[in-house]
């Protein structure tokens, strides 16, 4: 069976000169059609004849047998690397690199053979494009020199790099588009490259491009699908009312698989209204339990900058930028990272960061945008989560409110007027016994209504029924001091709780626990409740010079995780300061 000129043209073999091989393929439509079809016309303006020195069968052979390996597999890495190994057999080259170009005409990686892993690393980072190797990337065609020094281009070579003479670079291409370079040197088998190699890396430089964009195609797809699973999966933890905690991790975990990156880590602001601070919440992959609750500057840093403008941004080389100090950072073990907001309610609250240590694959425009859209996703997810909690709070809040209702406008009146009853009965009664009697019956009942409005205090924010949240915070400080004997007072800022009224009840029942926690365990004889204005956040603290604990043990007891988790469910954030017998502040930051 002979071949077509199709596929004889494919592989830029003439007809003439192929007798027994025939490699009938599959019949292709859409997008790899058209690519295969750009292929073609690419590798028929090379015009090869049975004249070329290029058209040897051997030549030929390597060029086929390139197109069968380069289309043999569509993981990106893989091929980008044989496309270079490829290159530098075929011209008989000692070194090869193929520079992929990104969308600012840069460097974003550089794939290289010859060299050894020792000088690799002592060369240091990625080229960024000058000299001979900007040449190309501005001219966009091949280039062949005998001597690279006689060039007036040449700007040297770095410093531990080996001698370099003879070159060769030609542009990859499909489509129209150029995907990067590929830069050979050192031609073993004579002083220079001469036309044939010229000619032969040309053909190699368009299957290249054909199988680059079939991986890019390929990796897209895997990605895509990666993306789906994972908004799946973050989706399915909220509904699950999996912790805040755990959904983070998730988010970090499934950012840096999404990406192939090595690590991931979520800043935010640290807790206790300190906007100076930020802190690593979660960390996942490579050095994670290095990276955990390390701190980090607001100003100056580029979470820090990235929370304030809610842009993302990518850096080629963290260690090279003057805003990163992370002593991971210093030490080489992130170089190339991403940086991607996390917004909850329309604000920033947090940075999704994505990694790889130094001399690791670059995040060009697509990754940022992959990322993007995932943290999108993901904090779309956070707030249905927070919604659906806050609607069942605010049930349970109903729930109580109705409770309170019932117990004192009926369970209470009625024990008023039975306790009235009796001591008119006491009253007519000229029985001691009898009196002494109805007169203890009539103090249980008086100790039952204390009871009941002691439940009642603790059960629903009633004392917000008809004040404000400034009289509200008063009222319930006067009537702590009344039930407790802790001398309570108050430091609250009437225009920061203006501005909190819609979460007044919130703040009231926080309030609220934190005075229940002094007056059960602080044994304090004084307290404090204040309220005011740190920036664009409200922090209402309760302190007490009671006997304090160990807060950096772990605690088993509810009070503290009920009011971690009520901060939390209204976005703003509880932190517990205390030392053995030093007392303790309890302080709630929430945005404003």
């Amino acid at each position: 069976m002979k071949p077509s000129a199709r596929a004889c043209a494919l592989f830029a073999v003439p007809t003439s000169h192929i007798m027994t091989l025939a490699i009938p393929g599959p019949r292709r439509t859409g997008r790899r059609s058209r690519l295969l079809r750009d292929a073609e016309a690419d590798f028929q303006e090379q015009r090869w004849t049975d004249t070329d020195t290029a058209s040897r069968p051997d030549r030929k052979d390597q060029l086929l047998e390139s197109a069968l390996i380069l289309a043999s597999d569509l993981s990106l890495p893989v091929v980008l690397q044989r496309i270079i190994e490829l290159a530098v057999k075929l011209t008989d080259a000692r070194y090869g690199a193929l520079g992929v170009v990104g969308s600012d005409g840069r460097l974003r990686d550089f794939i290289t053979t010859g060299l050894t892993p020792d000088q690799r690393h002592a060369i240091g980072p990625l080229p960024v494009g000058k000299g001979i190797l900007g040449v190309l990337i501005r001219e966009a065609k091949p280039l062949r020199l005998q001597r690279i020094s006689d060039d007036p281009r040449h700007v040297g070579f770095p410093a531990n790099h080996p001698p370099m003479h003879s070159f060769l670079g030609a542009p990859v291409t499909a489509r129209g588009r150029v995907f990067g370079n590929i830069y050979l040197t050192e031609k073993q088998s004579a002083k220079e490259f001469d036309a044939e190699d010229e000619a032969a890396l040309l053909v190699l430089a368009t299957q290249a491009g054909v199988a680059i964009e079939n991986a890019r195609l390929y990796e897209e797809a895997r990605r895509r699908g990666q993306w789906l699973d994972s908004v799946r999966e973050i989706s399915s933890a909220i509904l699950a009312g999996s912790e805040s905690d755990t959904v983070l991790q998730t988010i970090a975990r499934r950012a840096r698989d999404l990406v192939s990156a090595a690590t991931a880590t979520i800043v935010t602001p640290s807790t206790g209204g300190d906007h100076d601070s930020l802190t690593i919440a979660v960390a996942d992959g490579a050095h994670a339990d290095k990276l955990l609750g390390l701190a980090v500057p607001m100003e100056g840093s580029v979470s820090g900058d990235v929370i304030k403008s809610g842009l993302s941004t990518a850096l080629a080389d963290a260690s090279r930028d003057s805003r990163t100090y992370q002593p991971m950072i210093a030490l080489g073990n992130m170089g190339p990272m991403a940086l991607v907001p996390l917004v909850l309610r329309g604000r920033p609250f947090g940075t999704l960061i994505v990694a790889n240590p130094v001399g690791g694959a670059v995040f060009d425009e697509e990754a940022v945008r992959l990322v993007e859209t995932f943290a999108d996703q993901a904090s779309v997810a956070l707030e249905y989560g927070r919604a659906q909690r806050e609607l069942n709070r605010l049930s349970v809040l109903d729930e109580r409110e109705r409770i309170g209702r019932e117990l004192h406008d009926g369970v209470i009146q009625s024990l008023f007027s039975v306790g009235m009853g009796l001591q008119a009965t006491a009253n007519r009664s000229r029985d001691p016994e009898v009196e002494s009697r109805v007169e203890a019956a009539v103090t249980e009942i008086d100790r039952a209504i204390r009871d009941l409005r002691n439940y009642i205090f603790r059960l629903r924010p009633g004392i917000l029924a008809d004040r404000q949240l400034e009289q509200a915070l008063e009222d319930l400080a006067r009537e702590f001091e009344e039930k407790s004997g802790v001398t309570t007072v108050t430091e609250i800022d009437g225009t920061v709780a203006a501005e909190l009224a819609p979460r007044a009840a919130d703040l009231v029942q926080l309030a609220r626990e934190a005075l229940s926690n002094v007056g059960k365990h602080a044994q304090a004889t004084t307290c404090r409740v204040s309220l005011r204005r740190d920036g664009d956040q409200a922090i209402l603290e309760i302190d007490d010079d009671g006997q304090g604990f160990d807060s950096a043990a772990p605690h088993t007891g509810l009070g503290l995780r009920n009011l971690k988790d009520r901060g939390s469910a209204i976005g703003g954030r509880v932190t517990v300061e205390s030392k053995a017998g030093e007392g303790s502040t309890v302080r709630f930051a929430v945005p404003i």
